[in-house]
C-alpha cells in the first residue's frame, strides 16, 4: 500500500495486540460492552456474533446511532460534534473509532430502541449544527433510509472489524488519542479485545428523557413562510402524484421542522417494512 507505518500508541491507551489475554473470556467481555451500548435489546444476554444484521430488530429499531467523518478523516471537525453533544445537549459521551478504511467515527448509544428514520433524523440534526460545512459527501449517518437502491435500510459493521481488501482493522481509540489517526484512521495489527472492552466499560446509553430533549435542541429556528408560498408548494407537490417522492423531499428537508421530518420519515417506513424483514439477506455481501 505504500504507506509509513505509524508508531502505535499504548496496547493500554488503544486496546492493541499485545500479551494481554486474546483467549474466550476477553472475546466475551468485548461482547457483552457491545451489546449493553449497541445491540437492540440492551438485556438480550450476550451475542457472539453481533454484527450489522443484529443492529436491527425486527421492528426496524436501532440502540446504535453512528455518524463518520471520512476522506478525509478530520478528527478536529468530529471532535467538535463528541464535545457539543456533552456540553451543548447534555448526553452521555459517544465512543470514537477510526473505521479502518478512511474515517473516524462517532457511536452514540441509546438505552431504549427508536425506529431508524428517528436516529436518522437525528444524526442529520446533529451533522447540520456541527458539521454544516463539511461537504455531505464526507458524512456519513447510520443507519439510514435509502430508497433509491435494493437496500432500504443501511447501518454499519460493528467495530472492531478486519477489513478483508487490506487486512488493517477498526477499533474504537481513547478521545486524546483520536488526532494520531488522521491521516492513517486505521490499525495494522488486531485490537486487544480487553483493551476494546475498557474502552467501553464507562460509556453511558442515551436515556428516553434525554433523547427527546436533544431532538428539541436541535430543532432549527424557523420563519412561517408565506401562505402563497405554502399553497404553491403544495401544489407542486400534489401536482406530483407521488405520495413516497413527496415525503421524501420533507424527510431530507433542511428547512422544515424536525418534527415534521421525522413524521415524514415514519410515514415511508411501509416501504420498507419487508426489506427489514429480510434484512440478513440484504446485507450478506456488505461483510468487509
Amino acid at each position: 500500500m505504500g504507506r509509513t507505518r505509524r508508531q502505535q500508541p499504548s496496547a493500554t491507551r488503544v486496546g492493541l495486540s499485545s500479551t494481554a489475554d486474546f483467549g474466550v473470556s476477553a472475546m466475551n467481555r468485548l461482547q457483552e460492552e457491545l451489546q449493553r451500548l449497541y445491540g437492540p435489546q440492551a438485556d438480550a444476554g450476550l451475542s457472539l456474533d453481533l454484527d450489522v444484521r443484529s443492529l436491527v430488530d425486527a421492528q426496524g429499531r436501532v440502540r446504535a446511532m453512528v455518524l463518520e467523518l471520512a476522506r478525509p478523516a478530520d478528527w478536529a471537525a468530529l471532535s467538535a460534534v463528541w464535545g457539543g453533544v456533552q456540553a451543548d445537549l447534555a448526553l452521555p459521551a459517544p465512543a470514537i473509532a477510526v473505521n479502518g478504511r478512511d474515517g473516524c467515527q462517532l457511536w452514540l448509544s441509546l438505552l431504549e430502541p427508536v425506529l431508524v428514520p428517528k436516529a436518522a433524523a437525528f444524526l442529520d440534526a446533529l451533522r447540520r449544527r456541527y458539521l454544516g460545512d463539511i461537504l455531505p459527501v464526507c458524512v456519513g449517518m447510520l443507519p439510514a433510509l435509502d430508497c433509491a437502491s435494493a437496500r432500504p435500510l443501511l447501518h454499519v459493521w460493528p467495530v472492531p472489524t478486519l477489513q478483508a481488501d487490506s487486512g488493517l482493522w477498526s477499533a474504537f481509540v481513547a478521545s486524546d488519542l483520536a488526532s494520531m489517526f488522521a491521516n492513517e484512521p486505521w490499525l495494522d495489527m488486531p485490537p486487544n479485545p480487553n483493551g476494546q472492552a475498557q474502552l467501553l466499560a464507562p460509556l453511558k446509553s442515551i436515556s428516553p428523557a434525554e433523547f427527546e430533549l436533544a431532538l428539541q435542541r436541535l430543532k432549527p429556528t424557523t420563519v412561517p413562510a408565506a401562505p402563497g408560498l405554502v399553497s404553491n408548494a403544495a401544489a407542486q407537490a400534489a401536482a406530483s402524484l407521488d405520495p413516497k417522492r413527496f415525503l421524501l423531499d420533507v424527510m431530507n428537508n433542511d428547512s422544515l421542522d424536525l418534527a415534521l421530518r421525522i413524521e415524514a420519515a415514519k410515514a415511508l417506513l411501509p416501504y420498507f417494512d419487508a426489506a427489514v424483514g429480510q434484512r440478513q439477506d440484504l446485507y450478506a455481501d456488505r461483510r468487509p
